[in-house]
C-alpha cells in the first residue's frame, strides 16, 4: 500500500478561523518519523509555492508529493474553472483533488443548486477531464461535506451525469449520507484516489440532521482513528484492491487545534494509532 498523510491531519487548513496551525517543519518532520512516504500540498501558502523549493524542502524530510486539494467553483454559469484548474495542475507533478466549492468561507453553509447550475457543473467537470487527460494528468472530484457535490443524491447526480473520476473520502461520504462501502463496491472503476478516515456515525447524523455544523463535529471529534470509529475500512480497501486500486492512500483525520501540542501528543498520536492499524490491515 502506497499511504500517504494530509496536513489536515495536524489541524492545517484552508478554512479561516479554523483552528491553530502547525508550522510546516514539525508536521513534516513527524510524518518522516510516522513512515509516511508522501503528503498531499496542503492549504496555499502551507508549503513553499516554487516547485523547486518546496520539492527541496519535502526532499529533506524524505517525503513526496502525492497531490493537492483544491475547492473550485465549478457550478456558476458565469464563470470558467479552467484556468485555475489550469494553474493548480502547473503548480503539483501528483493528483489534483477538486472540491465542488459553494463561494462561501467554510464548510457550514451551501446553496441550493437549480438546473442551470447542475449543467454547469457536469459540463465543467467533463471538460476538466478531458484537458486533463490532454496533458496526461489526473484530476479528481473529491464529495465533501459543505460543498455542492455532499449527499448521497449529488454524487449519484455526478456518476450518472460525466465521467471524472472520484476521490472517495470514506468520512465526507458518510457524513454526507453515502454508505463509502457501497459506494466503493458500485463505483470502483471510478475510484482514482482515497482518503481514509473513521468516523463517529452519532456525530456523523448530527451533521446531516442539521443539528450541529461540520466545523464543530470536528472539533467534537467527528474523526477517529482508524478502527476506532464506525466505518468498515477493510472492507473498502478489500473492494478497491479487488477492482485494481494502484492509487494512494492518503490517511486523513481533520482536526481541529487550539494549541500547538506537546512532542509526542495530538495528531501525532492519533496519526501514530491509525498507521498501525492499517498495518494489520496489510497483513
Amino acid at each position: 500500500m502506497r499511504v500517504a498523510g494530509a496536513p489536515i491531519s495536524w489541524g492545517v487548513c484552508e478554512v479561516p478561523g479554523w483552528g491553530h496551525q502547525m508550522e510546516p517543519g514539525r508536521v513534516l518532520a513527524e510524518m518522516h518519523d510516522l513512515g509516511l512516504a508522501a503528503t498531499e500540498l496542503g492549504p496555499d501558502g502551507f508549503l513553499p509555492r516554487a516547485a523547486q523549493e518546496r520539492n527541496e524542502l519535502l526532499s529533506s524530510f524524505g517525503l513526496g508529493l502525492v497531490g493537492a486539494f483544491v475547492p473550485v467553483v465549478l457550478h456558476d454559469p458565469e464563470f470558467d474553472p479552467l484556468p485555475v484548474v489550469e494553474q493548480a495542475l502547473d503548480g503539483i507533478d501528483g493528483v489534483l483533488v477538486l472540491a465542488a466549492a459553494t463561494g462561501f468561507d467554510g464548510y457550514d453553509e451551501r446553496p441550493v443548486l437549480d438546473t442551470r447550475a447542475w449543467s454547469a457543473l457536469l459540463a465543467n467537470l467533463d471538460a476538466i477531464a478531458v484537458h486533463a487527460a490532454a496533458r496526461d494528468r489526473l484530476v479528481t472530484l473529491h464529495p465533501h461535506v459543505g460543498t455542492v457535490v455532499e449527499r448521497r443524491d449529488e454524487v449519484e447526480r455526478v456518476l450518472g451525469g460525466c465521467s471524472i473520476p472520484l476521490c472517495l473520502d470514506t468520512g465526507h461520504l458518510l457524513v454526507g449520507g453515502t454508505d463509502p462501502v457501497w459506494l466503493a463496491r458500485f463505483a470502483a472503476p471510478r475510484i482514482a484516489h482515497v482518503h481514509l478516515k473513521d468516523v463517529d456515525a452519532e456525530l456523523a447524523q448530527r451533521v446531516l440532521k442539521g443539528d450541529t455544523t461540520y466545523t464543530n463535529a470536528v472539533r467534537d471529534g467527528l474523526y477517529r482513528p482508524l478502527g476506532e470509529g464506525d466505518i468498515d475500512i477493510p472492507d473498502i480497501i478489500r473492494t478497491l484492491e479487488a477492482a485494481g486500486y494502484e492509487g494512494w492512500w492518503v490517511m486523513e483525520q481533520d482536526t481541529v487545534l487550539t494549541d500547538e501540542p506537546a512532542q509526542g501528543t495530538g495528531p501525532y498520536g492519533d496519526v501514530r494509532r491509525s498507521l498501525d492499524y492499517l498495518a494489520g490491515v496489510a497483513r
